[in-house]
C-alpha cells in the first residue's frame, strides 16, 4: 500500500477509536469509567435481548445529582433484579449484598461494582456505616428490604426494619422500584440466562423527612405501599427452605444497624 493509503487507514482507525472511546466514556451510570462503561453497554444489550426489558415510570426519577441522599428500594424476584434496575437508572446504584451470596469466583465483579457486603447472621454495623458514608458523599444505595426472593412469587415478604433505620438516619429520599416478569428459577443467579419479559416500574419518590415514623414503621409503610402498587398479598409465613424460615436466599440484603 502507498503511504497515502496507510495514512487514510490510520485516520479511519483513529476516528473509529475516538468514537468508540466516547461511546464508552459517556455511558450515563458510569461516566469516565471505561471498564464499567463498556460492561454496562454490553450487559444492557444482553438484558434487552434476553429479558425484553420494559421500563415504566422513568419520569418519576428525581433529578441527579440530587440535593438529598437517595435510596433505591425494590421488591426481590430473581438474581437478575439488580441488573434490570441499574439498566433503568441513569445513575450508579451501589448495592448491599448478603455476605454468603458473595461468590468467591465473582469477587472481581463485587469489587468492581463496590458492593457493600452485609452479614445477615448478626448485627452488622459496619455495612450500615459504609452505606451512610456513601449516601453522604452523594451516592445512591440500593436495597432489597425483603432480604430474600419472593417465594411463592407475587407475594410481599416482611421488610426488614434496617431499611427504615437507614432512611431515617440518612434523611434520604426513597425511590421505589417494582420488578415483575423475571424468570422464577433456582439458584437465584440462574435467572441471568433464562429468557423473560421483565418489567421495571419506577414509582414516585417518597420523603420521610417530616414523618415521625419509627424505623420499623417506615419499613412497614413501604411494605404496605408495595402491596398496594402490585396488588400482591402480604406473605408473613415465608417458606422454610431458607435457614430460620426466612424464605429462599436472595442476592441482596437490607442494611442492618
Amino acid at each position: 500500500m502507498a503511504v497515502a493509503d496507510w495514512a487514510i487507514v490510520g485516520v479511519a482507525v483513529w476516528v473509529l477509536w475516538t468514537l468508540f472511546a466516547n461511546w464508552v466514556l459517556t455511558t450515563a451510570p458510569f461516566p469516565g469509567n471505561p471498564i464499567l462503561g463498556l460492561g454496562f453497554r454490553v450487559m444492557s444489550h444482553y438484558l434487552r435481548l434476553v429479558h425484553r426489558v420494559r421500563v415504566e415510570g422513568a419520569g418519576n426519577l428525581p433529578r441527579f445529582p440530587a440535593d438529598r441522599p437517595m435510596i433505591v428500594v425494590a421488591n426481590h424476584t430473581a438474581g437478575v433484579d439488580p441488573l434490570l434496575i441499574q439498566l433503568a437508572s441513569p445513575f450508579f446504584i451501589r448495592w448491599m449484598m448478603a455476605l454468603d451470596m458473595r461468590l468467591p469466583a465473582l469477587e472481581w465483579a463485587w469489587q468492581l461494582l463496590d458492593i457493600i457486603s452485609v452479614d445477615r447472621q448478626g448485627r452488622d454495623v459496619n455495612s450500615a456505616r459504609t452505606a451512610r458514608k456513601h449516601l453522604e458523599g452523594g451516592g445512591v444505595i440500593g436495597i432489597f428490604p425483603e432480604g430474600a426472593l419472593e417465594r411463592p412469587p407475587r407475594t410481599i415478604l416482611p421488610f426488614a426494619p434496617g431499611v427504615g433505620l437507614l432512611i431515617r438516619r440518612s434523611d434520604a429520599i426513597v425511590v421505589p422500584y417494582i420488578v415483575t416478569g423475571t424468570p422464577q428459577v433456582d439458584p437465584a443467579w440462574g435467572s441471568l440466562w433464562r429468557t423473560s419479559h421483565s418489567v421495571v416500574r419506577i414509582m414516585p419518590p417518597i420523603d420521610y423527612a417530616d414523618s415521625d415514623m419509627s424505623a420499623a414503621e417506615i419499613a412497614g409503610d413501604l411494605r404496605t405501599r408495595f402491596a398496594e402498587w402490585t396488588g400482591w398479598p402480604l406473605n408473613d409465613t415465608p417458606p422454610a427452605e431458607f435457614p430460620g424460615g426466612k424464605g429462599k436466599r436472595g442476592a441482596v440484603e437490607p442494611a442492618v444497624a
